[in-house]
Protein backbone atom coordinates (compact mmCIF):
# COMPACT_ATOMS: atom_id res chain seq x y z
CA UNK A 1 0.00 0.00 0.00
CA UNK A 2 1.14 3.37 -1.02
CA UNK A 3 2.06 5.58 2.50
CA UNK A 4 3.51 9.28 2.42
CA UNK A 5 7.24 9.58 2.75
CA UNK A 6 6.85 12.87 4.59
CA UNK A 7 3.69 14.77 6.39
CA UNK A 8 1.84 17.12 4.04
CA UNK A 9 1.72 20.27 5.92
CA UNK A 10 -1.42 22.70 6.80
CA UNK A 11 -0.59 25.21 4.19
CA UNK A 12 -0.48 22.57 1.50
CA UNK A 13 -3.46 20.99 2.76
CA UNK A 14 -5.58 24.40 3.24
CA UNK A 15 -4.34 25.24 -0.02
CA UNK A 16 -5.78 22.22 -2.00
CA UNK A 17 -9.26 22.39 0.39
CA UNK A 18 -9.39 26.28 -0.52
CA UNK A 19 -10.67 26.01 -4.30
CA UNK A 20 -14.07 24.66 -3.34
CA UNK A 21 -14.68 27.31 -0.61
CA UNK A 22 -14.59 30.55 -3.07
CA UNK A 23 -17.51 33.23 -2.40
CA UNK A 24 -19.38 32.99 -5.76
CA UNK A 25 -21.88 35.57 -7.08
CA UNK A 26 -25.24 35.18 -5.61
CA UNK A 27 -28.43 34.11 -8.18
CA UNK A 28 -30.79 36.55 -8.84
CA UNK A 29 -33.90 36.09 -10.37
CA UNK A 30 -36.44 38.45 -11.50
CA UNK A 31 -39.43 40.17 -9.47
CA UNK A 32 -42.73 39.06 -11.88
CA UNK A 33 -44.21 42.14 -11.07
CA UNK A 34 -40.90 45.00 -12.08
CA UNK A 35 -38.45 42.57 -13.73
CA UNK A 36 -35.64 43.91 -11.47
CA UNK A 37 -33.11 41.50 -10.29
CA UNK A 38 -34.05 40.19 -6.34
CA UNK A 39 -32.60 37.15 -4.38
CA UNK A 40 -35.10 33.90 -4.62
CA UNK A 41 -37.32 33.62 -1.97
CA UNK A 42 -37.02 37.40 -0.62
CA UNK A 43 -39.24 40.70 -1.01
CA UNK A 44 -38.69 42.51 -4.08
CA UNK A 45 -36.51 45.42 -2.70
CA UNK A 46 -37.85 47.91 -5.73
CA UNK A 47 -41.49 47.05 -5.32
CA UNK A 48 -42.08 45.61 -2.04
CA UNK A 49 -43.69 42.41 -3.16
CA UNK A 50 -43.74 38.94 -2.59
CA UNK A 51 -45.64 35.46 -3.62
CA UNK A 52 -47.83 37.83 -6.19
CA UNK A 53 -48.67 40.48 -3.01
CA UNK A 54 -47.33 43.47 -1.70
CA UNK A 55 -45.85 42.88 1.63
CA UNK A 56 -44.09 46.45 2.10
CA UNK A 57 -46.11 49.64 1.26
CA UNK A 58 -43.97 51.62 -0.82
CA UNK A 59 -44.54 55.54 -1.45
CA UNK A 60 -44.01 56.89 -4.88
CA UNK A 61 -43.25 60.33 -4.78
CA UNK A 62 -45.55 61.94 -7.48
CA UNK A 63 -44.20 64.44 -9.55
CA UNK A 64 -45.81 67.46 -8.27
CA UNK A 65 -45.41 70.97 -10.15
CA UNK A 66 -41.73 72.15 -8.90
CA UNK A 67 -40.36 75.61 -8.35
CA UNK A 68 -37.25 76.57 -10.58
CA UNK A 69 -34.69 78.26 -8.67
CA UNK A 70 -34.03 81.57 -11.41
CA UNK A 71 -37.72 81.94 -12.30
CA UNK A 72 -38.78 84.98 -13.78
CA UNK A 73 -40.68 86.86 -11.05
CA UNK A 74 -42.85 89.99 -12.83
Amino acid sequence: MAVPKKRTSRARRDKRRATHKKARAPRLNQCPRCHSPRLPHRVCPVCGTYAGREVIEHEIAEAGPTETAGGAEE
